[in-house]
């Protein structure tokens, strides 16, 4: 069953999934380098708590981001297609030269399996103007902060403002202007089967909300 039965494609091709035939993920791009897919999971969630614990699923998520050499930008739970799921936005080093590869998605869990809708742009070669151009702007006092979910949080990729929402419209362009843009667009079209959204509702992982340390975790930005 595929969960998401429909989606505005608009300016978005399909493309050959790098799986090969016979994969269950659906994947297309556009010509500004933006990725969409869209991927389902047959199995039990691997989010690291319930939808419903607040302030302690948006700190747990930015740990486990963290612990993973991503920076969790921002997390929030919203309904796709009528169904609660968890909207978030990370960023990882791109695996080979200078910048950052933007990921945002939208994970729509449920008590035995999930759907995954990803979108993903790169920075080119230019790297880094918009983060210089805001620290010159607010002054490099105020441009890096403490994480919102979890302000003790020591991570690889330090918290700073560039990464809000406010500065989009400066930088329409920029890989996670388009991430952030395109996920919200998309996912306000999106329509869910019906036997998928009568499925029982995903209750957490654990009964403390925590998994094993030893074991192994997907990284949903990475490829599935």
């Amino acid at each position: 069953m595929s969960a998401i039965i429909s989606l505005d494609l608009a300016g978005f091709v399909p493309r050959e999934d790098e799986d090969g035939a016979g994969s269950a993920d659906r994947v297309w791009d556009d010509e500004r380098g933006v990725v969409l897919s869209v991927h389902d999971f047959a199995i039990v969630p691997d989010l690291v708590a319930p939808l419903d614990a607040g302030e302690r699923l948006l700190r747990e998520l930015a740990r486990y981001t963290a612990r993973s050499g991503a920076a969790l930008i921002e997390a929030e739970v919203r309904e796709l297609g009528g169904v609660p799921g968890l909207w978030q936005l990370i960023k990882i080093p791109r695996p080979s030269g200078p910048g950052q590869i933007f990921v945002g998605a939208w994970t729509v869990p449920r008590d035995r399996c999930s759907v995954v809708l990803k979108v993903q742009a790169a920075e080119g070669a230019v790297s880094g103007m918009r983060e210089a151009v805001v620290a010159d702007r607010v002054g490099f006092d105020t441009y890096f902060r403490p994480h919102p979910y979890d302000p003790q949080l020591s991570a690889p990729h330090p918290y700073h403002v560039a990464d809000l929402p406010e500065w989009d419209a400066h930088f329409p362009t920029h890989p996670l202007t388009l991430v952030r843009q395109t996920l919200a667009r998309v996912g306000a079209t999106a329509v869910l089967d019906d036997r998928f959204r009568a499925l029982p509702p995903f209750t957490g992982p654990a009964p403390d909300g925590t998994a094993p340390a030893e074991a192994p975790r997907r990284r949903w930005w990475q490829k599935r």
